[in-house]
């Protein structure tokens, strides 16, 4: 009993501390202020253009940016689906090995004509 009691005394203090503490006054957050000219929030050109394609045996999801097909992602009926990438951007489609935690390379393009 001399044991415990030491222990919950140590325990009980964060709560006494808190008890005894007043909050100061509460001020508002200042507005944010507008972004400075010539910065977008949104550019509807990056976003992905998405195409459903249903057959019999499959559905496939065409990935478009700015018109260019990179990505599909095919849904057999039976089976679990699975993923064609364009990775060099060259028209070529390999398939992806879509994994919980891929590690890949950044790939960006950085200049295009």
């Amino acid at each position: 009993m001399r044991r415990i009691l030491p222990l919950l005394l140590l325990l009980a203090a964060p709560v006494w501390a808190q008890q005894g503490a007043q909050p100061a006054e509460l001020q508002p957050l200042p507005a944010v202020p507008p972004p400075p000219p010539g910065m977008e929030a949104f550019d509807a050109a990056l976003e992905p253009q998405v195409t459903i394609v249903k057959a019999e045996k499959e559905t496939r999801e065409e990935f478009r940016i700015k018109g260019k097909l990179y990505m599909v992602k095919v849904t057999p009926s039976v089976g679990k689906p699975y993923y064609l990438v364009d990775r060099q951007g060259d028209g070529s489609f390999v398939e992806a090995d879509i994994a919980p935690n891929p590690i890949r390379p950044p790939m960006w393009v950085i200049h295009s004509w």
